[in-house]
């Protein structure tokens, strides 16, 4: 019997208990200093993984222009939030590395998906239904309000800022967009990591996360409101704050999800 049956073999003859730990509202600025020291440590990979984002998130932007697409800048950008767990795999990967006493490498980082990248995938599919169905809204609200016709870039963002029509479409928008964008949080949270860290299926990946956020709904609801302000941040400096602000984000993450999940195997009764 090979190494790969053995293992399969095994975990038939085991079962999987997930516990959700209870964490206080002092938590997320634990994670947010335990992720602070996760970049000091290896401060190079890990702005060399922020800035490849970065760099990608230029090259969208400057594409949206070029092709005559800006006007979906605007819920591309917002729909940034339903991507950034699969964006913050490989610092992930960086923190594990870490933990194990090794320098991490890019390496670590571009490469932390493969060793479970069947479930990982399908994450990042439950990820992208949920970035579709805001764009779908975004564009069926801006119908809604402004109609069929793209006005100029200078008409629409002074619209946005100084009409009945532009403040009814952000309202409306935000008001959808937090749903979805809680929904999508509640679900990734701590599934990603958790299934980078454990054999699991992509479901029990969710499961733990929605476990998390309904045990621990007052500090799950203060980190999603800190990781969506300092994403605002890094975006409003035309991105470039993204660099420290995305990679320090995921160290963070992983270190919540350490807190707040505990996986153990137990033989079948």
């Amino acid at each position: 019997m090979n190494a790969a049956e053995t293992n399969k073999h095994k975990q038939s003859d085991a079962t999987v208990k997930i516990t959700i730990n209870p964490v206080g509202m002092d938590r997320p600025r634990a994670w947010l200093e335990a992720g602070f020291k996760d970049f000091r440590e290896a401060t190079a990979v890990s702005l060399a993984y922020g800035m490849f984002w970065v760099g990608l998130s230029i090259a969208i932007t400057a594409g949206a222009f070029t092709l005559g697409l800006w006007h979906w800048l605007l819920p591309l950008v917002a729909g940034f939030m339903f991507l950034g767990p699969l964006v913050a795999v490989g610092s992930y990967g960086i923190s594990r590395r870490l933990e194990e006493g090794r320098a991490p490498t890019l390496g670590d980082a571009f490469g932390a998906w493969r060793p479970h990248a069947g479930q990982l995938a399908m994450m990042g599919v439950m990820m992208m239904i949920f970035f579709l169905a805001w764009i779908r809204l975004a564009t069926l609200l801006f119908a809604l309000f402004f109609g069929f016709e793209t006005p100029s870039p200078d008409t629409l963002y002074t619209a946005l800022i100084t009409t009945r029509e532009g403040f009814g479409m952000l309202a409306v928008g935000t008001a959808a967009g937090a749903i979805l964008a809680f929904g999508a949080f509640s679900i990734s949270v701590v599934a990603i990591p958790t299934l980078m860290d454990h054999d699991l299926t992509f479901m029990e990946g969710i499961e733990a996360s929605v476990r998390s956020v309904a045990r621990n709904f007052r500090p799950m609801l203060l980190w999603a409101a800190i990781l969506t302000v300092c994403v605002l941040i890094g975006v409003m400096t035309f991105y470039i704050g993204l660099a420290l602000i995305l990679p320090v984000l995921g160290h963070a993450s992983w270190h919540a999800y350490e807190d707040l999940v505990r996986v153990e195997t137990l033989p079948k009764s």
